[in-house]
């Protein structure tokens, strides 16, 4: 006698093994954007984790003394077997933001960001140094 695997199990078993997939690792909020934050030098070190994320994905905003840090992500996975019939196919489309209060005084040009690894790296300035304005005498009449 052949043992033949029914339909009901292989789809099962495909439905369970989905939410493992590294497609799906990621969706939980507590999962998304861990940052370290670091005080170096004068500089604020922010490292943001964006696993899975390209670095086309990602965008930085500054506005109003908020730095927002977001990402996009639209992935797809078919599998086909040796016929090149679909034997799955999903589609995730995700997105995530962060904010973080960096001062009215930090400008864009002094915010620097690298993406490496799956890590998004921020450096900017802790301390704005701001302008001493020239001291003018004014004459008394």
């Amino acid at each position: 006698m052949k043992y033949v695997p029914s339909t009901l199990n292989f789809f099962d078993d495909a439905f369970d093994d989905m939410f493992f997939s590294p497609m799906f690792r990621y969706t939980s909020q507590n999962n998304l954007m861990k940052t370290d934050v670091r005080e170096k030098d004068g500089l604020y070190i922010l490292d943001v984790e964006l696993p899975g994320y390209q670095k086309e994905d990602i965008n930085l905003e500054l506005k109003e003394g908020y730095l927002t840090i977001s990402a996009k992500q639209n992935t797809s996975n078919e599998e086909k077997d040796t016929k090149g019939n679909v034997i799955r196919k999903e589609r995730y489309s995700g997105s995530c933001s962060r904010s973080f209060y960096v001062g009215e005084d930090v400008e864009p040009e002094d915010i620097k960001a690298g993406f490496e690894n799956g890590i998004l790296k921020v450096t900017l300035p802790s301390k704005k140094e701001k302008k001493v304005e020239p001291v003018r005498r004014i004459t008394i009449e």
